[in-house]
């Protein structure tokens, strides 16, 4: 009589037990469950830090500020300007008779000013301002929740372009070999030798500050480190038995790359993602510290760094800041290590 055991690791799929494995590290895997969940609250920052309530209730009408602009005198005020909802007028409004108001946790946008604070600028922690205010006035919290999901998007974006770019050019590379990988090799060379941080002063003085021209420019220098992984598997990989099979049965160049190469060769390329996330967060915050980074007014870690360096009796400012980097850092350092020990192959399933 057959038995067939369920859940064996021993015989599921290569990426199944690879998920054990990873599952099996403890530090890696929570680090991903924390990691994952604060892109999500980052993603539903404007429900948890604004300075706009997300229902309002007046005299009988059911308002949405968060959804739509309303002027000062749509309650009871008398200007025809847009409603600063943090103005004690305006939320003593809100409080009279069946009037009522829902604010975020935190009452305060990613550009708001505390108009209202009780200290100069920068403010240190209060109720108010559970992490104080920068020297502009702007909440804490608010400018590392926003600022937290500026750096994330963008590294996100950043090495999403470069695994492309890198995947690109390293298959090529390993693949045909010969002249075109000489070539490469060549261009490579060159193009690496280029002062990248002389290009973003130039490019920043002549265009316009954004965070496209950045990825643009950061993007043409973050291929090239992983290409040449990639270009070993495909080496390693293009002469292995299952290749000359596929070549001997009339199949492709194009076919045998995307179908048979290139899954066995993506190791390295999710092995590295962790830490080109870090990477490309560091190089953000570390290009807003210069002043090269994003327009001014975004949200940015690295300002808020700056501005710790400029004001030092704001210890509140720097604390916070390095606070979240280190942890974002630490969180994308163990998901690297746990998934560099789970696609290993010389790690053995007991």
């Amino acid at each position: 009589m057959a038995v067939i055991a369920l859940g064996n690791p021993v015989s599921a799929s290569p990426s199944r037990r690879a998920w054990l494995r990873f599952k099996r590290n403890r530090l890696g895997f929570w680090s991903l469950v924390a990691f994952c969940t604060l892109v999500l609250l980052s993603l539903a920052a404007e429900l948890i830090s604004n300075d706009r309530p997300l229902v309002v209730r007046y005299e009988g009408q059911t308002y949405f500020p968060m959804l739509k602009n309303y002027p000062e005198k749509t309650f009871g005020g008398d200007f025809e300007t847009a409603t600063d909802y943090l103005d004690p007028f305006i939320r003593d409004r809100f409080s009279q008779g069946s009037n009522w108001a829902i604010y975020a946790p935190n009452p305060y946008g990613a550009k708001t000013l505390n108009y209202f604070a009780k200290s100069p600028n920068p403010s240190s922690p209060t109720r108010d301002n559970f992490l104080g205010t920068d020297d502009r006035g702007r909440d804490l919290l608010a400018q590392l929740i926003y600022g937290f999901r500026v750096s994330v998007l963008f590294a996100l974006a950043l090495t999403f372009v470069g695994v492309l770019l890198g995947i690109i050019t390293g298959a090529l590379q390993g693949f045909f070999g010969g002249k075109t990988d000489l070539a490469f090799q060549r261009f490579i060379e060159i193009w690496g030798s280029m002062p990248e941080l002389y290009l973003l002063i130039i490019f920043s003085a002549v265009f316009a500050p954004s965070i496209s021209l950045l990825l643009i420019l950061l993007s043409l220098f973050g291929w090239m480190g992983l290409s040449d992984y990639v270009r070993a598997e495909f080496l390693r990989n293009r002469q292995l038995d299952y290749v000359r099979a596929a070549r001997a049965l009339g199949v492709g160049n194009w076919q045998i790359i995307w179908r048979h190469i290139l899954p066995n060769s993506l190791t390295p390329v999710v092995t590295f993602l962790p830490f080109r996330m870090s990477g490309a967060i560091l190089a953000l915050t570390s290009l807003d510290f210069l002043g090269l980074g994003v327009p001014p007014g975004t949200p940015s870690l690295g300002e808020l760094l700056s501005q710790g360096k400029n004001n030092i009796d704001a210890w509140w400012i720097s604390l916070s800041t390095f606070a979240v980097l280190v942890v974002t850092l630490l969180l994308l350092t163990f998901m690297g290590d746990a998934l560099r020990d789970a696609l290993d192959p010389r790690k053995a399933d007991r």
